[in-house]
């Protein structure tokens, strides 16, 4: 059962709206710690690339799960939500309220739902599936999941091979969509009450932000720091936007202006699935991104009190 006094704040929103500014002031205002749930920012070799917070703002409150791998470590979703929840459990022990910061939703689902249940597939059809990447490409795969499973192909990252190949393998192998599992069975109870914000704007200044945020990274190095892991392209940390682009400038098949043009072409496609994702939740209280800190925290105490 829930517990009656203990509380995981939850801030979730699209890339550059303005979660991490959010989530400090919130944890200054409760002395609460923050946890991260973006499953970008985990690796310390992605420092730009993935916005990690500035050396000032991780100062300015406690956060977890930030550059605490390896992008050689084998880390799964799963793994995530075992550790962050012995985590939350841990900061629970001092704290009533941790913040939970969410730029990937099914981390932030694993945290708050818990993972959804499978069925087991043929890995034949893994590994035919792996022959279709390598020889024709991606962009076949992504056609064949919006035949076989628009809702999927609508919300998850579909420029991610690994996403697509799991979402594809389970609907090829089951005959029922991959969205038709998620969020089905019971989860594992949680032992603490979820309070979920919401950061919204419109969509020219979402994507204004993203454009601007872009250009920052360029000028603060990313051009060098996905240089230094281009050897390491193929790994599956590094199958996201703002690498993949520069991975493929390095191979000579596009230029820099174009790679660049691309980046922000493709994290505006990850924010509107980000949107997708996220208002599935009809649990999530929906502010304007300028809103003062004052209505945010009214709202809350607001839904200890109920």
């Amino acid at each position: 059962m829930n517990s009656p006094n203990k509380y995981v704040i939850t801030v979730v929103g699209t890339t550059a709206i303005g979660k991490t500014a959010l989530g400090i002031k919130l944890a200054n205002y409760f002395d609460a710690d923050i946890i991260s749930a973006d499953s970008r920012q985990f690796f310390k070799e992605m420092k730009i690339g993935t916005a990690v917070p500035s050396d000032e703002e991780l100062a300015a409150a406690k956060h977890h799960f930030i550059q605490n791998l390896s992008i050689f470590d084998d880390y799964s979703v799963g793994d995530f939500e075992k550790d962050a929840l012995a985590k939350i459990k841990e900061l629970h022990q001092k704290n009533d309220i941790v913040i939970l910061l969410g730029g990937s939703g099914l981390y932030v689902d694993a945290i708050l739902k818990g993972l959804d249940y499978f069925p087991k597939v043929d890995p034949a059809i893994r590994i035919q599936l792996k022959e279709e990447l390598a020889t024709e490409g991606i962009i076949p795969l992504q056609q064949k999941l919006k035949k076989l499973d628009l809702v999927s192909y609508n919300t998850i990252e579909i420029s991610n091979p690994q996403r697509i190949i799991r979402a594809l393998e389970i609907s090829i192998g089951t005959g029922k969509p991959y969205a038709s599992f998620l969020n089905k069975d019971k989860k594992s109870e949680r032992n603490f009450i979820p309070i979920k914000i919401g950061l919204a704007a419109e969509r020219p200044i979402i994507y204004d932000r993203i454009n601007k945020r872009v250009d920052i990274m360029i000028d603060e190095g990313l051009v060098d720091e996905a240089k230094s892991l281009h050897q390491y392209k193929k790994l599956n940390a590094l199958q996201t936007v703002g690498y993949r682009e520069l991975f493929a400038y390095f191979d000579d098949e596009i230029t820099l202006d174009f790679a660049i043009e691309e980046i922000k072409k493709n994290t505006r496609r990850f924010a509107k699935r980000q949107v997708t994702w996220f208002k599935r939740d009809l649990e999530t209280k929906w502010f304007d991104y300028k809103s003062d800190l004052e209505s945010i925290t009214t709202h809350i105490q607001n839904t200890m009190l109920l």
